[in-house]
């Protein structure tokens, strides 16, 4: 697939994993997803890694810093959503009953970014971006090819997004209840479904980042031989393709994807 330019305001555009061991992670997922990477500086005694692609970037990692951990953040992966400008979509988001958990701020000239939290407590960041797009590649094997809301709330998440962002919703029935997927200038661009109950209620709301993979069960299968724990094993979906839940050595929960050969996974920008 073609390296990807620009993306456009209301479309994802980047998943980074906060950790504490960011050696550790980098074994897992460079193994499971044939990552490279690059590690650039961000300021002092900070650093961030991006992790390549055929030499294009796909993700981010960076270990948790002191301040994140006492405010509670645990290791997570993080997706991204590209805005025309990160201060006034923040201030649409606390409009429309969401919270701003960091204000807008300048990553260098990378970019300006923020992170919120929508009315069901499900966090999501902002980005606007300047030298750094984001991805430069999405919907290939090794890089981000779906993200997904697993909230409490359906009809009060919906509103909130369909306001926040140009999506529009379809729903759908399955086997495991109504799946909405959200439709941004013809380009399905996210999902959202309710939490499994067998999460409980010790699990928040969250975006659950898919990573596209060659071949599933496969890549569950190292996974596990590299001590991540598999919370979903690989399932069908009729149609679509075959996937799994997955919780790396920290805790970050992900999921990865090999799309049906009839459902050639397309990301238009």
């Amino acid at each position: 697939m073609a390296e990807i330019t620009a993306h456009s305001p209301g479309r994802f555009c980047w998943a980074d994993l906060g950790t504490n061991d960011l050696d550790g992670a980098k074994k897992l997922y460079g193994e499971l997803f044939n990552w490279q990477f690059r590690d650039v500086p961000v300021g002092e005694g900070m650093g961030y890694t991006m992790a390549l692609v055929r030499g294009h970037e796909v993700a981010g990692l960076y270990r948790l810093d002191e301040k994140e951990k006492a405010a509670g953040w645990l290791p997570r992966w993080q997706a991204y959503i590209s805005v025309a400008n990160a201060d006034a979509a923040a201030g649409r988001v606390k409009e429309l009953g969401g919270k701003v958990i960091a204000p807008p701020v300048d990553v260098q000239d990378a970019g300006r970014m923020a992170v919120v939290q929508d009315p069901v407590d499900a966090i999501i960041a902002l980005w606007e971006p300047r030298a750094h797009i984001g991805a430069r590649l999405m919907g290939e094997p090794g890089s981000i090819c779906w993200n997904e809301l697993l909230t409490r709330d359906i009809d009060k998440a919906a509103s909130f997004y369909m306001k926040l962002f140009p999506w529009e919703p379809r729903t759908m029935e399955t086997g495991a209840g109504p799946y909405t997927i959200f439709n941004f200038a013809g380009v399905d661009e996210a999902g959202m479904m309710l939490m499994p109950p067998e999460c409980g209620h010790e699990i928040p709301c969250n975006w659950l980042v898919y990573f596209m993979v060659e071949d599933c069960d496969a890549t569950v299968a190292k996974a596990e031989k590299l001590s991540a724990r598999i919370m979903k094993s690989p399932t069908d979906i009729p149609w679509v393709g075959r996937f799994a839940v997955l919780q790396d050595t920290q805790g970050a929960v992900f999921a990865v994807f090999k799309p049906s050969p009839r459902s050639p996974a397309e990301t238009p920008q």
